[in-house]
């Protein structure tokens, strides 16, 4: 039986995450569909808001050629992204002068990139797929996807170099499959060898930290193992909270008991909630994009 990618399992490094943190959070964010709309479930939170915004903006930069990149201000564009998608409660704003401090940290992240472009005013790969994705393993039709925020492209070598953008305070937990899945999707999705890959810490950084290259090998060995563990998971639909409860499914479970606000409809037609939380339990600082 040839494999069919609409019954197959699509994981990806946002999914596995989810799983590995908590399997109950997992299927309320990846599975469950309100019964009123049909829609998913999407929490959005300030975090959250700012990485996206500031991502949307520096990863439009990969269409223009590169001697024209910056030709026109970044602030400009932010911005209007900012009060299109974002502002008050659409980002998860409850008063003005949070929402100031957010928008100010990505003004000041943009104005990074644009100051020390680095590897931004090269030569850019652009994986052509909407949505990039291989065949993990047709025998037990599962399928890894994802998106990679920048692939510099380097001529000498013909091969890329994948920039993964970090909009929060924290490192990157050096036990994040992260790197190991985009190697991976980045190999099979394009013709060029992978030659290196780093992350660029936006908020305290002026160029990109080179990271070590994970084993192909070993790295679709990990990820299918575990994405072996969510199709079982979705085929049993057991999907417990190790902790009969935790901070990764709260705020779902939340929106199930009709404590969150609903505030649009995102452009991947996910319901949107938010929550009004006080800022002593606000604690949050970096989101996984």
């Amino acid at each position: 039986m040839s494999p069919d990618k609409y019954t197959a399992t699509w994981v990806s490094h946002s999914s596995i995450s989810d799983f590995l943190n908590c399997p109950r959070a997992y299927y309320l964010k990846n599975v469950y569909k309100d019964p009123k709309t049909n829609h998913k479930i999407q929490i959005m939170t300030p975090p959250l808001a700012l990485g996206s915004a500031v991502h949307e903006v520096i990863e439009s930069l990969s269409t223009i050629p590169t001697d024209s990149r910056f030709n026109k201000p970044l602030a400009p564009k932010f911005e209007k992204v900012w009060k299109e998608k974002f502002t008050g409660k659409k980002g998860g704003f409850f008063d003005k002068d949070s929402e100031e401090k957010s928008f100010n940290q990505g003004i000041e992240m943009i104005k990074r990139v644009v100051d020390h472009p680095g590897p931004l005013s090269n030569l850019a790969v652009k994986i052509t797929m909407e949505l990039p994705y291989f065949w993990l393993s047709e025998e037990d039709n599962i399928i890894l996807c994802g998106k990679v925020d920048w692939l510099e492209y380097l001529k000498e070598k013909d091969a890329v170099h994948i920039i993964d953008f970090k909009t929060g305070k924290s490192a990157e937990d050096p036990k994040s499959l992260q790197l190991p899945i985009y190697h991976l999707l980045v190999t099979e999705t394009q013709k060029r060898k992978v030659a290196k890959a780093s992350y660029w810490y936006l908020q305290r950084k002026n160029k990109p930290e080179e990271q070590k290259l994970p084993d192909l090998k070993k790295a679709h060995k990990q990820v299918l193992e575990i994405a072996k563990k969510i199709k079982l998971a979705r085929q049993l639909n057991r999907f417990k909270c190790p902790h009969d409860g935790c901070v990764r499914c709260k705020d779902f479970e939340t929106v199930l008991e009709g404590g969150a606000e609903l505030v649009g409809v995102n452009d991947f037609g996910n319901d949107v909630y938010v929550i009004k939380k006080s800022s002593s339990s606000n604690n949050q600082e970096s989101i996984i994009l």
